[in-house]
């Protein structure tokens, strides 16, 4: 009777811990609670709508860099001189000369740079929802710098000459009515490949600007979401942004010199290498950083700008969704 009891009371715990056998549903769903959370893509568009609003901020600081970029030998008047010396000689408007054609370079650079950093970091990164390593962002911001240097170059060959072009003598002065106005120009009068002028420093500049505006900002952002002071907000993307304009404007200040100065000439052709000698032999090595005050003033305003509209987009498309 006691073996029975035994039996029977052995056969009851078995049928307690026997697993309960999940339906096909139940499984999917408890596979899709463990896998990790996709991050919604952002448009490709996002960059360059924020780059462009932030270039009705910033413009008259770059028509200020690149007229003391394009000066030979030593400048005494600064970056504050100079904006007033162009309003007083040319207007408070001139200011703003070549902002169509700033804007259609923000419209074709920055747009084809941010979109395919995000696409190429999605591409390559972690797939588990762990951080992105620096090494891959790197590699996604030469990429993506490379390919949207290239797109950008033709619109930043007219926003130089426009912006440059009070400076010159009358006799040399284009007049560009309006950005189109100068990429016609310049294709009938020059040919097409004048368009393409300054291609190799520009595209060298658009890789160092986004390898170290965009992956510092995601590298700076991180950093300060690590500590205990700071969250996902406006001061942080703030900070961030600022720190990021600060590492780009001091990195790509020598080709930015080289790339304008190439831009802004006519007739033959000067290479990269050529220009970078001239200017280190008739103007000593610190005429490569040659505006970088104004290019601060210009990129750093700029990067905040960009990034605060940016991750406000990025709020305002997802909620749509």
């Amino acid at each position: 009777m006691a073996t029975a009891t035994t039996t029977t009371t052995q056969q009851v715990q078995l049928q307690q811990v026997k697993p309960v056998q999940q339906t096909p549903q139940q499984q999917q769903q408890q596979q899709q609670q463990k896998a990790p959370i996709a991050k919604p893509r952002d448009p490709f568009w996002l960059g360059g709508a924020a780059s462009c609003s932030a270039a009705l901020v910033s413009h008259p600081f770059d028509l200020t860099k690149v007229r003391l970029q394009t000066t030979q030998g030593a400048s005494s008047q600064g970056m504050i001189g100079t904006m007033i010396n162009v309003a007083r000689h040319e207007g408070i408007f001139a200011l703003y000369t070549g902002l169509s054609a700033s804007l259609l370079r923000q419209g074709t650079y920055s747009t084809v740079r941010f979109g395919t950093y995000d696409l190429l970091k999605e591409k390559f990164g972690p797939k588990d929802g762990s951080r992105i390593p620096v090494s891959t962002m790197l590699l996604c911001g030469v990429l993506a710098g490379c390919i949207g240097g290239g797109f950008g170059n033709p619109a930043d060959v007219v926003n130089i000459r426009m912006v440059n072009d009070g400076k010159l003598p009358k006799e040399q002065q284009r007049h560009y009515k309006h950005a189109f106005d100068g990429l016609y120009r310049i294709a009938k009068e020059e040919g097409p490949g004048q368009l393409m002028r300054g291609l190799g420093p520009n595209m060298n500049r658009a890789i160092l600007m986004t390898s170290s505006q965009l992956v510092s900002y995601d590298g700076f952002k991180r950093q300060l979401l690590a500590t205990p002071w700071f969250k996902d907000n406006l001061a942080t993307h703030f900070a961030s942004s600022l720190l990021a304009g600060l590492v780009a404007t001091t990195v790509c200040a020598p080709l930015d010199v080289l790339k304008t100065r190439i831009m802004n000439s006519s007739g033959a052709s000067t290479s990269s290498t050529q220009m970078f000698f001239h200017i280190i032999k008739t103007e000593g090595p610190t005429a490569l950083f040659k505006g970088w005050l104004p290019a601060f003033l210009r990129l750093g305003p700029h990067t905040i700008v960009t990034f605060i509209v940016l991750e406000q987009l990025k709020v305002l498309v997802h909620q749509k969704k």
